[in-house]
């Protein structure tokens, strides 16, 4: 029913820029806040960014001023556009999808590989 296809991972230089992308079928677009998580080997998942289904967004520290998420609700594609890429931005980056309105059905995508490295 519910999937999310995540593309646009790879190998970057430090500097760089990429961006990720999340198609979401199965369902209605706007009964989802989408997040974008990245998990390092070693380290524990985290959340990298998030926007609500009314369209406020969020950031984490990490990546403020450096990535932006953004949505095309025709398309029910979620975007993560990350610039000034760094070698610690390294990680599998997964799209996450959380139902309206208690949030505690949420799915994922299947990640996609992020490395920053000259």
């Amino acid at each position: 029913q519910v999937h999310l296809v995540e593309s646009g991972g790879g190998l970057v230089q430090p500097g760089g820029s990429l961006r990720l992308s999340c198609a979401l079928s199965g369902s209605i677009f706007t009964l989802f806040n989408m997040g974008w998580y990245r998990q390092a080997p070693g380290k524990q998942r985290e959340l990298v960014a998030s926007i609500s289904s009314g369209g406020s967004t969020n950031y984490a520290d990490p990546v403020m001023g450096r990535f932006s998420i953004s949505r095309d609700i025709g398309k029910m594609t979620v975007y993560l556009q990350m610039n000034s890429l760094r070698p610690e931005d390294t990680a599998v980056y997964y799209c996450n999808a959380k139902r309206l309105p208690k949030l505690t059905t949420e799915y994922w995508g299947q990640g996609t590989q992020v490395t920053v490295s000259s």
